[in-house]
């Protein structure tokens, strides 16, 4: 199988997961955490720009375009299952930077992508409606100038950006739908009531749903609500650095190495990633 159908197969794959049921879609923020993702059964992974970003000592929306479609490249070409790019903003303000950021992006590999209605960087405020709409329009249509089956996932972030209103919510998650989005996101809802009104928003359509706290829903109670994709955004990257951080905490603070007890060996490691080198 030539690289081009290798990835034309994982894209047909992404969808297919998309159609029924629901998965979980975790996300690594390096390639060995996505290789050992995909070793333990995972049918697909997603980026973190979180992760990625405080991986290299920087805040989530610092980085570059450049930097994470290199990141995205070798994310997609180190394993065998579809990924999706958190493409946060499009990394452009206007609509043809929006575009042709999009073609570049879709160009890494990437078996969907996902576009944000808010600023980059800004931990606060969205687009106005009509602007979110037309970029997920822009966004729409980039794709299909590609000719490829990329998925496009649009997310709405009033709920983690300072506007935690369901019913804009369900308003902007209806329009994205209806300008072509494939899946819809809502990060930020917790609640049975925020998780069913956005499921009825999107009119069939799958929903992702943000699973990066203890809120106590399994895999189960999920799908009974009617998420089709669960992701856990940071988290994965977030429990990964809080463990260092007590670890190297109490190293300097204490100068006591508990923390060491019982972690992963190096030779297990090493038999895990070695059959990569084949």
């Amino acid at each position: 199988m030539t690289e081009s159908q290798s990835i034309a197969r994982r894209r047909d794959l992404f969808f297919q997961l998309h159609e029924k049921g629901c998965f979980v879609i975790p996300n690594p923020w390096n390639i060995g955490t996505a290789r050992i993702l995909q070793d333990l059964g995972f049918k697909a992974i997603a980026s973190t720009s979180a992760g990625h970003a405080h991986a290299n000592g920087l805040p989530d929306g610092a980085e570059g375009l450049e930097e994470v479609l290199a990141h995205y490249e070798a994310m997609a070409a180190a394993v065998d299952i579809p990924l999706n790019a958190d493409f946060e903003n499009g990394f452009a303000e206007d609509l043809q930077g929006l575009h042709d950021n999009i073609l570049r992006c879709v160009a890494t590999g990437v078996a969907g992508l996902s576009i944000e209605d808010a600023p980059q960087g800004q931990e606060a405020g969205l687009y106005d409606f009509s602007t979110a709409v037309a970029r997920v329009h822009a966004a729409r249509a980039a794709i299909d100038r590609t000719g490829r089956r990329v998925l496009l996932t649009a997310r709405t972030e009033g709920y983690i950006r300072g506007a935690p209103d369901i019913q804009e919510t369900a308003r902007r998650l209806r329009a994205f739908g209806e300008a072509g989005a494939d899946c819809l996101y809502a990060p930020g809802i917790k609640t049975r009531e925020e998780i069913v009104a956005v499921v009825q928003a999107a009119d069939g359509r799958p929903i992702n749903f943000l699973n990066s706290a203890a809120f106590g829903y399994t895999v189960d109670d999920l799908a009974q609500l009617g998420v089709r994709r669960i992701s856990v955004g940071g988290t994965l990257a977030r429990l990964a650095m809080d463990s260092f951080l007590h670890a190297a905490q109490r190293i300097a603070g204490e100068g006591r190495f508990d923390d060491f007890a019982g972690v992963v060996s190096n030779a297990e490691l090493n038999q895990r990633f070695a059959k990569y080198l084949e």
